[in-house]
């Protein structure tokens, strides 16, 4: 999930390019937000970051603040969070960056997305759900039955602005 800025090299991840809708929004700022403070420092984006195995630097991190820190008090809040998450969705990177999203749950590069992979990276962002909860989550979205989500699929789902627990199945 990136996006170059000022075209420098290192690529700024972006949330998701969706995220219009504030409930959902909410969720995955307190993903985010570790302590549950209401506002995300440079070590709990860090501890994100590696969750979904980005081997970006914490000096990288650090310019991402800068970007979407705003009111400059060295954290982000919601809504600069929702500032940000609004601003991926416009222009022309939004495919690149859906992309980019989807690779980073297809763990394996096989360009799908199975129960397995959807497991450990919701694992490793805090959220207790088993593999059949993840399978059933996916099975919401698997237009062609079988049994992982391709980026044809993810795209349809994040185009309706869903998300892979929008059945009301939540880990």
């Amino acid at each position: 999930m990136a996006m170059a800025t000022n075209g420098e090299a290192n690529p700024v991840p972006k949330p998701s390019v969706y995220l219009d809708d504030m409930e959902e929004l909410r969720n995955v700022f307190k993903r985010f937000d570790a302590n549950g403070d209401g506002k995300i420092s440079v070590t709990e984006l860090v501890q994100v970051m590696d969750a979904l195995g980005s081997n970006t630097s914490e000096s990288e991190v650090k310019r991402m603040m800068e970007e979407i820190d705003t009111d400059r008090d060295g954290f982000i809040n919601l809504d600069e969070f929702a500032s940000f998450c609004k601003s991926a969705g416009h222009g022309d990177d939004g495919v690149r960056e859906l992309k980019e999203a989807f690779e980073l749950y297809d763990q394996n590069k096989n360009g799908l997305i199975s129960a397995t992979e959807l497991h450990q990276i919701l694992n490793r962002l805090g959220e207790k759900c088993s593999v059949q909860d993840c399978t059933r989550m996916i099975q919401t979205v698997d237009s062609d039955g079988d049994g992982h989500v391709s980026f044809e699929e993810f795209k349809k789902m994040m185009s309706k602005k869903s998300n892979l627990s929008s059945n009301g199945d939540s880990c």
